[in-house]
């Protein structure tokens, strides 16, 4: 070994600024220029001798440039086909299952799982995700699409609009057995199976314009209790405001004994979704946030218990209520149902074909 690789070598070891790595290898090089062996050189090292060996045989082939260079790290990446990962996801499904999951996607393309859930990600792709959705099929559509919008969007003067349906079948559920609370590392817990104690209906009427809502609580929701909340509408909301309600085509909201009252109280107007649309009415966003916050992990021993948590909960939203704000045009609306009802019409066809 020359005196210039020699004194290289030295500094690359005794130097601050030199890497862990490339100061042992160096290290290795220095001692087999002494004449020691491999064997005794990784135990004066605490490494192992085919390290040794592997590094004696880099420097031996290209000198100082083959000890400076790393060695490749295991196999070479699989680099993912993409387009055929997007492919497969949207256009096919895996043998004996509805979905693709990460493991299956990565077995079928002999990549990591990892590296499915990451491009996954990166082109939107949610196949362990569906929701639920239906094309109205109602005649007049359009017409009350833009009428309900147009309510919210503008609007009228010296009026209220009130979006209001009923959340019918409100379980009192007791759990058979206490669940444990939430502690670090450990979930809440509560039993998968539970003992019924009654049902309630909750009639809501939700106002655009501050978000308070008007309710109440009766045993069943036939036209009778439907006509009590509209009386309890009337006499909770100013004499000199006109009321544009907002409401499902349930039955019972066009029961003749309805609209005979409704007959007689002109300052109330109704508005219709069209059928199959009940997103359009602003109150199924409450009756969600009531279901998620309070009904779905509660345990309620009663019905009156159960009807006492809503009014609370309601107490409680009214104190602070926020209005929801619809922000999409009918326009905007109209147009993504009819890609809609032209992408069902073409799944028809390939169907039928």
């Amino acid at each position: 070994m020359s005196r210039w690789v020699h004194r290289t070598l030295t500094k690359l070891v005794r130097s601050k600024r030199t890497s862990v790595r490339l100061a042992q290898r160096a290290q290795i090089v220095l001692l087999a220029d002494l004449g020691k062996q491999t064997i005794a050189i990784a135990a004066e090292l605490g490494i192992g001798r085919l390290q040794v060996a592997r590094w004696r045989e880099r420097y031996a082939i290209d000198r100082l440039a083959g000890i400076e260079r790393d060695l490749p790290r295991g196999a070479p990446p699989v680099k993912v086909d993409v387009a055929k990962l997007v492919e497969l996801t949207t256009q096919s499904t895996p043998q004996a299952a509805t979905q693709w999951s990460t493991r299956t996607m990565a077995q079928e393309l002999g990549v990591s799982a990892a590296s499915v859930s990451r491009h996954w990600r990166a082109n939107g792709l949610k196949p362990h995700l569906v929701r639920g959705f239906k094309v109205s099929r109602d005649p007049k559509f359009i017409d009350k699409l833009e009428d309900i919008v147009g309510l919210y969007m503008s609007p009228p003067e010296h009026a209220l609009v009130l979006c209001c349906d009923e959340k019918s079948q409100v379980q009192a559920l007791d759990r058979t057995q206490p669940g444990l609370p939430l502690k670090k590392g450990r979930a809440q817990t509560m039993t998968h199976d539970y003992k019924r104690n009654g049902t309630t209906t909750l009639f809501a009427a939700m106002s655009t314009l501050d978000g308070t809502v008007i309710s109440t609580c009766q045993q069943r929701h036939t036209h009778v209790e439907w006509l009590k909340f509209l009386k309890k509408i009337d006499r909770e909301t100013p004499k000199d405001k006109a009321l544009h309600l907002i409401a499902d085509n349930y039955a019972t909201h066009k029961h003749p004994v309805v609209q005979e009252w409704l007959a007689k109280h002109p300052r109330i107007t109704m508005h219709f979704t069209p059928t199959s649309a009940s997103w359009l009415n602003m109150v199924e966003r409450f009756f969600r946030d009531i279901t998620t916050e309070q009904l779905r992990r509660g345990v309620f021993t009663s019905v009156p218990e159960l009807i006492d948590t809503i009014d609370a909960y309601i107490a409680h939203h009214n104190k602070n209520p926020k209005p929801f704000i619809w922000t999409k045009s009918a326009r905007d609306i109209l147009q993504k149902v009819i890609r809609a009802n032209k992408r069902l019409s073409s799944k028809q066809n390939a169907t039928l074909h």
